[in-house]
């Protein structure tokens, strides 16, 4: 049977695609322009969005497995809501979503908030699903690679609770597996929750440490600012998206981003192999700078 990636063209959509092309399985991919499109071999390439019902009636024609992965868009809620309800039209039982650490305690952050229900409502509807729970993605910080190298700072508002920042080749791994897991099944699978963590959690005076370390002279922690950060982050996306964004930087002042006891431990049994840390991203980083 197939297995329907959306969020294919993504980061971690494509690096999900991979693994599964790799494992031989049966891979269609949902995006808005196939032209712009480039996979691996044997990937079915269908045209459609997750707002589009008769492109989505198409794409889940004969699909036995999905994955859910939508961005951080003002009616992503909504985008989710009717991808579920159509696959569950289409017979679909074997569900993997991306949704995020921590969604019902950051209640007040509105694309947590958002994830938190649509886990609700997939619990709420029986639905058989993996509901994967990163934590804030290493890669993130790729964005401010030039800030921390020619302004000797380190700007996110990570504060001191700590994040458990996780590297997005091991959530694209994890959430092919679970897939393959799903897809493979003699039944359909009862519900599961996995966060999805790094192998140790960082503080923002932590991360500027390992920056320190990298680079050979003094990164500093940007402290936790968090209006000056929602200013600065509407220079590059949306008033509305850099407001949900400080939200969030709030709660990680206030909370932090933790793991749970033998988080760590069930994803090393999982991928048979340790997770990546904050301090190969910097290394990796800097190396290709």
């Amino acid at each position: 049977m197939t297995i329907l990636i959306t969020g294919a063209t993504g980061n971690i959509g494509a690096q999900v695609i991979q693994h599964l092309v790799n494992h031989g399985a049966d891979v269609r991919a949902l995006v808005r322009d196939p032209s712009k499109a480039t996979f691996p071999a044997g990937v079915a390439v269908v045209k459609g969005d997750l707002l589009d019902v008769d492109s989505l009636r198409s794409a889940f024609d004969g699909v036995s497995t999905f994955f859910l992965l939508n961005a951080v868009v003002p009616d992503e809620f909504t985008q989710a809501l009717i991808a579920l309800n159509v696959a569950r039209s289409a017979g679909i039982e074997r569900i993997v979503y991306l949704s995020v650490i921590h969604a019902d305690v950051y209640v007040n952050v509105p694309h947590f908030a958002g994830k938190f229900v649509v886990e609700r409502m997939i619990e709420q509807m029986g639905m058989a699903a993996t509901i994967l729970r990163p934590a804030y993605f290493i890669q993130n910080d790729v964005t401010i690679k030039d800030v921390i190298t020619s302004n000797g700072v380190y700007p996110m508002p990570v504060g001191e609770k700590g994040l458990a920042m996780i590297d997005v080749r091991d959530i694209a791994e994890i959430a092919a597996l679970e897939l393959l897991r799903r897809e493979q099944a003699a039944q359909p699978l009862p519900i599961t929750r996995i966060n999805l963590v790094g192998p140790e959690t960082l503080t923002g005076s932590d991360i500027a440490a390992i920056w320190s370390d990298v680079l050979g002279r003094p990164i500093n922690y940007g402290g936790g600012d968090t209006a000056a950060f929602e200013q600065n982050l509407k220079q590059f996306m949306p008033a509305w998206m850099a407001y949900d964004m400080r939200m969030m930087s709030e709660r990680f002042l206030t909370d932090g981003m933790l793991s749970d006891d033998g988080d760590v431990e069930r994803l090393t049994t999982l991928l048979g192999r340790t997770l990546r840390s904050y301090r190969a991203f910097a290394l990796e980083t800097a190396a290709s700078a």
